[in-house]
């Protein structure tokens, strides 16, 4: 596993269908609760009780990025209802057992986003399951590579907007009637608003929306004490890279740190934005990118 985060580290290629599948991904499996240390070792992420009693909804949670956010709200005292969609159930019952050795309580809902029928359903057996929502991690998304907008079809830009766009508004639209001020809504943008990646159009489109989105949401809410932000993370190890890169994107997979992100480094993000240490942010965007300078 440490060598996931020495510099000139490099994610083998590998091609699965979309969705990708954690348990499907060749070489090591991404990180979930190991933070680096300075010899590119790792070591167990120290937890500090920060979100105990919190409840969190976690779209995308069976694997990646979200997985880790479960993991790492369980180590904190958070238990999380997790959704994602039904092909995805082999790696959303991996990411209950982790989170249960963890100590947490998960809830899993299986469903398609894109319905904002589905979203609702979503929202009330999460409260019935949990009681309430203090936090809503919205971390869900669709990519696939084309090279040009020739390349790009109409479907295929829909079913992009459709996924990572229009569920965060149905959630959040149907989650804050029931937040109280202390509450959080945290995004999962990209790096790829930022630089304008030219293969990933129709996802990198959508990306800024959020962002956009989160920006617009936070001054709603910010006024009844309910805080709204971002994470835009660069190039980190999870199922979508398989799944969704060519063979030269996947071997390109790194970034100024010399090495490609691992889940666990954006998660603590996702900790901090949702709890008191992040008390006088909102509407702002981390950036856990490997050293890209963006303009935030």
């Amino acid at each position: 596993m440490s060598s996931q985060y020495e510099s000139g580290h490099e994610v083998p290629v590998s091609h699965q269908e979309a969705p990708g599948k954690q348990h499907k991904m060749e070489g090591p499996d991404p990180v979930n609760d190991q933070l680096p240390t300075d010899d590119g070792g790792y070591q167990p992420y120290l937890a500090a009780g920060k979100l105990k009693g919190k409840k969190a909804l976690i779209t995308g949670g069976d694997s990646g990025i979200g997985r880790a956010v479960a993991i790492l709200y369980a180590m904190e005292g958070a238990d999380s209802t997790i959704v994602y969609m039904p092909e995805e159930e082999k790696d959303a019952q991996e990411t209950k057992k982790l989170v249960e050795q963890k100590g947490g309580k998960l809830d899993l809902i299986s469903t398609d986003l894109r319905e904002a029928k589905n979203c609702k359903d979503v929202v009330e057996k999460s409260l019935k399951a949990m009681g309430k929502i203090d936090i809503l991690v919205l971390n869900h998304g669709f990519q696939m590579m084309q090279e040009t907008i020739a390349d790009l079809s109409e479907d295929q830009w829909l079913k992009t907007f459709n996924t990572n766009i229009h569920p965060f508004f149905y959630l959040s639209k149907y989650t804050l009637p029931h937040m109280k001020p202390g509450s959080t809504i945290i995004t999962c943008a990209s790096v790829n608003h930022y630089i304008g990646r030219p293969d990933l159009l129709d996802y990198t489109s959508t990306k800024g929306a959020i962002v956009a989105f989160t920006r617009g949401l936070s001054n709603q809410q910010i006024g009844n004490g309910i805080r709204v932000n971002a994470v835009c993370p660069g190039p980190i190890w999870t199922p979508l890279i398989p799944a969704t890169m060519n063979e030269k994107a996947q071997s390109e997979f790194t970034s100024p740190m010399g090495r490609p992100g691992q889940p666990a480094e954006v998660a603590t993000c996702f900790v901090f934005l949702a709890s008191k240490d992040s008390s006088f942010i909102s509407g702002q965007s981390l950036h856990p990118n490997g050293g890209v300078i963006v303009g935030s």
